[in-house]
């Protein structure tokens, strides 16, 4: 069996075009790059095309500064029949002082689809080291969250109609 390929990383300037009018990174072009090595290190993994499903936890820790060179280290965390959650890590260096931050951690949900637009079954992910095993538990426990979430909306029905919008 080969070689699962569950990491990607992904490494990018910060130029003045993701800044915000405070001079620092918007949050909203880090959510981009987030998007694009989570859909690469899921379409990397099961060798198929995926779209986000879902975008848990969030934490923007410490602001990014223009100038920077930010690396997103991205790892599969978990594997469900057509699911896959990503979690990333975003650590910013300042390439005069090669200081190095952890400034951004999140979990995304990528779903695995056929050239028609149909789930696929990914195959299982093997976990490998106590590192692997303790990021699928909290995988595991991140899902349920969200289930248990998604039924609540749902009983409550509290989907905003478009006449409520108007």
């Amino acid at each position: 069996m080969p070689k699962q390929e569950k990491y990607l990383t992904m490494t990018v300037l910060m130029t003045p075009d993701m800044a915000n009018f405070s001079g620092h990174v918007h949050g909203g072009s880090l959510l981009k790059l987030l998007d694009q090595v989570s859909y690469a290190c899921a379409a990397k993994y099961c060798k198929s095309y995926v779209v986000t499903a879902a975008l848990d936890q969030v934490f923007f820790m410490q602001q990014v500064n223009v100038g920077e060179l930010v690396s997103f280290y991205a790892h599969v965390n978990y594997v469900g029949r057509s699911s896959m959650e990503i979690g990333v890590k975003v650590i910013a260096e300042n390439l005069r002082t090669h200081e190095k931050r952890h400034t951004t951690s999140c979990y995304f949900t990528m779903v695995a689809l056929d050239e028609h637009g149909k789930t696929i079954e990914v195959s299982r992910l093997t976990l490998e080291t106590e590192a692997e095993k303790r990021r699928y538990a909290g995988a595991e426990i991140r899902k349920k969250l969200r289930q248990e979430s998604l039924e609540k909306v749902r009983a409550l029905n509290i989907d905003v109609t478009e006449e409520e919008l108007r």
